[in-house]
């Protein structure tokens, strides 16, 4: 048994499930069910175990973390709710979206909900430097959700103007996840940063490899369609590298299917980006940023939590999913 399957961590997490699914409770009936439909539909739950496992790592075992692991996973959710509507998306975890089903405006209704619920949970804590760094991290997180909509359709973007919409859209949550463990350990400032530092490197490849599985993936494995970062005009780094690396005419077809949002030459812009060998090149970028996470834990003491963190590191690469 791996650290990140241990009996422990297992029951933690269910701990984390029944803090979710006693704060989704709403006399609305809507929100009731729009709320489980989501929650229930599983993920990895990463986010809800960097709080724990840092915590554990630094020696606190207190029901706070339960309750705090519960509210990152509320707006990581809210993110998807709106999410799906922005990008019109059908299809995530293997079923409909919430949008698809019910609705875009009560989806994005939904995921208020969720967000103020996590802020009425954060308050409960009484605790100013959780309130601070989530405030944050939430206000970073819509920056980079309009950057994003700026880049959208844009074949020139620079490969560093892409990392930064990763860092501030998907990796500052990561990163505040870590940082938190350390915060409710009252960890000092140099480890603090060390975990923030993990967070959002492992963030950075965590989404490196979801751009490249749009490429190289499968519609039945990912629980997404393949094809859709295509479809919605996202410029990831398989296709920014591919359009440095290919031909005049891979760049104009890439260049044209990102303007254009083209999914019908599909099949052709994969071939490109592989032969190109732009999935591999991503997949060393994420691996790099992996390594950049796993230095970052020499400032923790050893620990089963601490193997399990340095575990997240290859499996965020090494995944098809």
């Amino acid at each position: 048994m791996t650290s990140l399957d241990s009996d422990r961590l297992r029951t933690d997490m269910d701990e984390v499930d029944a803090v979710i699914r006693r704060r989704l409770s709403s006399s609305v009936a809507l929100i009731d069910q729009i709320g489980h439909y989501i929650i229930s539909a599983g993920g990895k739950r990463i986010r809800p175990r960097l709080v724990l496992l840092f915590s554990d790592a630094l020696g606190f075992d207190g029901p706070e973390r339960f309750e705090l692991a519960a509210i990152v996973e509320f707006i990581h959710t809210a993110t998807l709710l709106h999410d799906d509507v922005v990008d019109e998306s059908e299809l995530r975890r293997g079923r409909q979206t919430a949008n698809a089903l019910f609705g875009n405006a009560a989806s994005v209704l939904v995921g208020d909900f969720l967000y103020s619920r996590a802020f009425q949970m954060m308050v409960s804590l009484n605790r100013m430097r959780v309130l601070d760094v989530l405030a944050d991290a939430t206000n970073v997180i819509a920056e980079g959700e309009v950057l994003q909509l700026m880049n959208m359709h844009d074949p020139d973007l620079a490969v560093e103007d892409y990392l930064r919409v990763i860092r501030f859209k998907t990796a500052k949550l990561f990163e505040a996840s870590a940082r938190l463990g350390a915060v409710l350990a009252q960890a000092p400032a140099e480890v603090e940063e060390a975990c923030a530092d993990y967070g959002r490197s492992l963030g950075t490849a965590f989404q490196l490899v979801d751009d490249l599985l749009d490429y190289e993936g499968a519609t039945s494995e990912l629980g997404k369609n393949v094809g859709d970062d295509l479809r919605e005009g996202k410029p990831t780094l398989p296709l920014l590298l591919a359009m440095s690396r290919g031909n005049d005419s891979e760049r104009e077809t890439i260049r044209q299917a990102i303007l254009n949002g083209e999914v019908d030459r599909l099949a052709e812009i994969v071939s490109i980006v592989r032969a190109t060998g732009a999935i591999d090149a991503t997949r060393a970028a994420a691996r790099a940023e992996a390594d950049k996470a796993r230095e970052r834990l020499s400032m923790l003491p050893s620990s089963a939590s601490r193997e399990a963190l340095l575990e997240l590191c290859f499996r965020s690469v090494d995944r098809s999913a």
